[in-house]
């Protein structure tokens, strides 16, 4: 008898019509994004609603909360998941979520694109800082979802920290490809991919179309090419 890996649970947010369009209507949007504050704002308003979504899924269990007038019996997190981002893009995102689950671990890594003489271009990873990660709830966030090399490398660089009991992985906008990308590469028993919005299409240099530009610049300022 063939055993299957259950197929990874995926979440798309625009699916059903919220004030979350909103939010990732400014995000796109070339005029609001001349304001650096404003885009950081609507990542990190992104990044509360998909922490709210993802909190439905971990696990709770009862306790006593004591009011100035007696006792209440409530559900409460059982455990505080990790949250990872991949800097710099990331930070709003994940500032978003961790808005949400304060009491959360936290973990950075350093990557980014590299390219060569020709425009191509490897994942180069510099830095990782990760707490303990066995047994628990990771949630690793990155605005955009191209190619999903960058979420598969820093996935692993993570996992050698630990295996957690679920992965949820984040991103504002996704490609088609990178999400066909990430299903096959990516372990589908304790994995779900939570989107914002998919694009169909991807530009010769791995840029989502439409898209919204790069993350990273629009939030933080233009950087210099190395």
């Amino acid at each position: 008898m063939i055993n299957f890996a259950p197929a990874m649970e995926i979440h798309v947010l625009e699916q059903i019509p919220s004030q979350f369009s909103r939010f990732m209507a400014e995000l796109r949007d070339v005029e609001i994004q001349k304001d650096p504050m404003r885009f950081r704002a609507n990542l990190h308003r992104i990044g509360q609603v998909f922490a709210y979504e993802i909190s439905k899924e971990l696990a709770y269990e009862t306790r006593s909360v004591q009011t100035p007038l007696g006792e209440k019996i409530m559900r409460l997190p059982a455990e505080e998941p990790v949250v990872a981002s991949i800097l710099r893009a990331g930070l709003p995102l994940h500032q978003g979520i961790l808005s949400v689950f304060d009491r959360a671990g936290c973990a950075f890594i350093s990557a980014y694109r590299k390219h060569d003489e020709t425009g191509a271009f490897n994942i180069k990873m510099e830095y990782v800082s990760c707490p303990d990660i066995e047994g628990k709830t990771l949630i690793l966030c990155d605005p955009m979802l191209a190619t999903g090399a960058s979420m598969k490398i820093c996935l692993q660089a993570l996992l050698e920290y630990g295996q957690p009991a679920h992965i949820h992985l984040v991103s504002a906008i996704a490609s088609q490809e990178g999400m066909d990308y990430i299903e096959k590469n990516v372990p589908y028993s304790h994995c779900s991919l939570w989107i914002g919005s998919v694009d169909e299409e991807m530009t010769a240099q791995s840029y989502i179309v439409p898209g919204l530009g790069d993350a990273g610049d629009l939030a933080f300022g233009p950087k210099m090419q190395s």
